[in-house]
């Protein structure tokens, strides 16, 4: 089975044999604290993976950005050489890919190091792109998508990747507003691109990843060449991401080689499995430049969709020791009956994407003696708050301002706001720029004015931080509700609503009121248990639960029980849909 995915890869190189690592080391071997090329800043290979000063650490991170930079080769390719001069443990792989038929294989770094050359040569040969010329890559969990990263880093082509889940319209936009030149699919997807391709002019080379030696009419297949690695600029662009589009059409945001080749200096683990899809950028955080900065493997399992008993089962039989989760997954999680799991070795459990509901957090851990620690970014940042395990939980708190961002809330005039007080959470960007920050929203230069005032980049997020420097999410902007002149942000009544146990899920907005102006409206989704209870009942109930848990104020005074609530490709709540509905024959 190995053998036939590097065929279908064109390499005759090797993987490991298929056999489960017996609880695996990936602390980084090498002592070196420079990489070549210019990068003598980045300590990648000499990190602390763990520390107990947060605030120290925090106050003292510096991180100069190099002029040259190139994760293919300035990471990536150290630690294959170090692979071959026997200073990393052979047995533990770069990439551990479990295929859908459950067999596994694994790739060492030197393996792929090789196949990302040869697939960059057929990038700038068959496929005619040159330095700078944008790619889309739709692929779901398969090597080629490691590959391709690489490839592309390689070559200095500015790669987007884009999800499984999109269908023919979705790809027409992506191509269009990315004015890209090449894409990239497996089979499933072919058809979606012929549909459109001939309304993207700009459109030049489709490749496809096929088994062996199939062919489609206008289409490429992969071919084992070599290629060398562009000498890219740390300030370059490399990749493209396209937002959730929760509050409209997705935005498309440009990062440089240096943003997210250098940004996550503070993650390591043993064995890292981030469950996110291939097309959105936390999968870039945590399944590629997270851990392959520290050498560290990368777990990955390919999947027709998410399912919480086989994610569960994966857990207990194989040694992941570090689990990447997206909140909307973890709901789904601590419904099974976790005790019933015995996990052969995680010891971490990270949400990301979403702020983790307090009552999913105990719930998890109630049944896994295990911490859910919260992380919150954004697609135009890496990581901005996290708590690693030597900063206490705050329920509902994000945790503190990341090393290397100086995270604020701002008032209107994007002046510092008074602790306690809510405002919008910021990034200061003067007088020296995060490295981890986006360099621009392409071709929208409005749209760039409007999220930089003054010296901050503004997220669009509000929050406030106490006096021990936590943060704590209130919503989006435009997801705040303010009735009879109380702000209310849909977080904290939604968490309210999961406490009760009818509550599978819900998305809070507001709904126009002749009185107050905007009252909280509750769209829920029952758990299976509930679906037949008298609804009148249970409205009253769930009213009554919020003003017993939360300031009264908020509770909801409409509630609407639906089947399933709007969500985006990568599964976030689309209150602004439920919102605009609303509001759609109002004259308040």
């Amino acid at each position: 089975m190995a053998s036939a995915v590097l065929r279908r890869l064109g390499s005759p190189g090797a993987v490991f044999p298929s056999c489960h690592l017996s609880a695996p080391s990936c602390t980084p071997l090498l002592k070196s604290k420079t990489v070549s090329h210019g990068a003598r800043c980045l300590n990648v290979l000499d990190v602390q993976s763990t520390f107990t000063d947060f605030e120290h650490e925090r106050r003292t991170f510096k991180l100069e950005q190099p002029k040259y930079f190139n994760f293919a080769r300035d990471v990536f390719d150290v630690w294959a050489a170090a692979e071959q001069n026997g200073q990393r443990d052979p047995s533990v792989p770069a990439l551990w890919w479990v295929d859908v038929q459950g067999c596994d294989h694994k790739f060492s770094f030197n393996t792929l190091s090789q196949l990302s050359r040869r697939v960059a040569n057929i990038l700038t040969g068959p496929c005619g792109l040159s330095r700078g010329d944008r790619i889309i890559v739709i692929l779901p969990r398969i090597p080629e998508w490691w590959i391709l990263n690489l490839a592309c880093m390689r070559a200095g082509i500015v790669l987007s990747a884009g999800t499984i889940l999109l269908r023919a319209g979705d790809i027409r936009y992506r191509l269009t507003a990315s004015g890209a030149k090449c894409i990239v699919v497996d089979s499933n997807t072919v058809d979606f691109v012929d549909q459109v391709d001939g309304d993207c002019p700009e459109l030049k080379c489709k490749m496809f990843i096929g088994e062996g030696s199939e062919t489609r009419p206008g289409w490429l297949n992969f071919k084992d060449l070599l290629s060398k690695t562009v000498n890219t600029e740390s300030s370059e662009p490399q990749t493209l991401f396209f937002t959730s589009g929760t509050t409209g059409p997705p935005k498309m945001t440009e990062h440089t080689h240096a943003s997210y080749g250098l940004g996550h200096l503070i993650t390591a683990s043993d064995i890292m499995w981030n469950v996110s899809d291939t097309g959105w950028a936390k999968s870039a955080y945590s399944s590629l430049y997270s851990p392959w900065l520290h050498g560290t493997c990368v777990f990955a399992q390919e999947s027709p969709k998410f399912d919480p008993q086989d994610t569960l089962k994966t857990l207990t039989r194989y040694p992941i020791s570090h689990f990447c989760v997206p909140p909307t997954a973890m709901r789904v999680l601590v419904k099974e009956k976790l005790s019933d799991y015995k996990f052969q070795r995680v010891r971490h459990t990270v949400c990301a994407g979403e702020p983790a509901n307090p009552e999913m957090v105990e719930q998890w851990q109630a049944g896994t003696g295990l911490e859910i620690h919260e992380g919150y970014g954004q697609t135009e940042t890496t990581i901005l708050c996290v708590r690693p395990p030597c900063v206490e939980y705050r329920p509902g708190s994000m945790g503190k301002a990341a090393p290397g961002f100086d995270v604020q809330v701002v008032d209107e005039a994007a002046n510092p706001a008074p602790v306690g007080e809510e405002g919008v959470i910021a990034v200061r960007c003067h007088p020296k720029r995060p490295v981890g920050l986006f360099s621009r929203y392409v071709d929208d230069p409005e749209r760039m004015a409007s999220v930089f005032h003054g010296d901050f980049f503004l997220t669009g997020d509000r929050g406030y931080v106490d006096e021990d420097n936590y943060f704590w999410f209130v919503g989006r902007a435009d997801d705040v509700i303010i009735s009879a002149g109380y702000r209310i942000g849909p977080f904290e009544v939604e968490s309210a609503l999961l406490e009760h146990p009818s509550v599978l899920e819900s998305a809070v907005v507001s709904s126009p009121d002749e009185v107050r102006g905007q009252v909280v409206k509750a769209f829920v989704v029952l758990t299976p248990a509930y679906q037949n209870a008298d609804k009148e009942q249970l409205t009253k109930e769930l009213q009554d639960h919020v003003k017993e848990v939360a300031a009264p104020y908020k509770y909801p005074r409409k509630v609407e029980f639906v089947s399933e609530l709007p969500k985006t490709i990568s599964g976030k709540i689309r209150r602004v849909e439920l919102r605009d509905e609303e509001w759609k024959d109002s004259h308040i």
